[in-house]
């Protein structure tokens, strides 16, 4: 088992559906990272030279992936909630963030975006309370909130 860049990659997968396994890179960009290697589809991973392996490394040390890119996202979503814009409260509100239908399909979004607010200690809703206690549920207090 190769270890590579903090993932481990198993040795009998092939390179171009090992390379997935970081956060950050999917199909697409792995067959992009194979022809910029001139390594073959049918390559494994036990089959790469050290050379290959020493480019490859310096190549995704190059990229943004796995905890940059996590970190990356997460500031731009904290980014969208404190300037208060409609991305921002809707990931506040663990609501679908694109436009999507709230009325039966919004459970991902909801797991999801939900998770935002476990960590956060719940930004939001609690300091929307402080201001006004005498709102009942989280939604009204969401939208009675001063933004500006």
């Amino acid at each position: 088992m190769l270890h590579l860049l903090g993932v481990n990659l198993p040795d009998q997968k092939l390179v171009q559906y090992a390379l997935p396994l970081f956060y950050g890179i999917g199909q697409k960009a792995a067959l992009k990272i194979l022809g910029s290697l001139s390594i073959h589809k049918a390559c494994r991973i036990s089959e790469l030279t050290e050379t290959q392996i020493n480019q490859l490394s310096s190549l995704l040390s190059d990229m943004t992936i796995e905890s940059d890119l996590r970190k990356q996202i997460r500031a731009n979503i904290m980014h969208h909630r404190s300037i208060g814009s409609y991305v921002g409260r809707r990931h506040a509100m663990a609501l679908p963030v694109r436009g999507q239908n709230t009325q039966n399909n919004a459970r991902t979004a909801r797991r999801l975006n939900g998770r935002w607010l476990k960590s956060e200690k719940r930004e939001y809703s609690s300091s929307a309370r402080s201001f006004f206690p005498s709102v009942d549920s989280p939604f009204e207090a969401f939208f009675n909130r001063k933004w500006f």
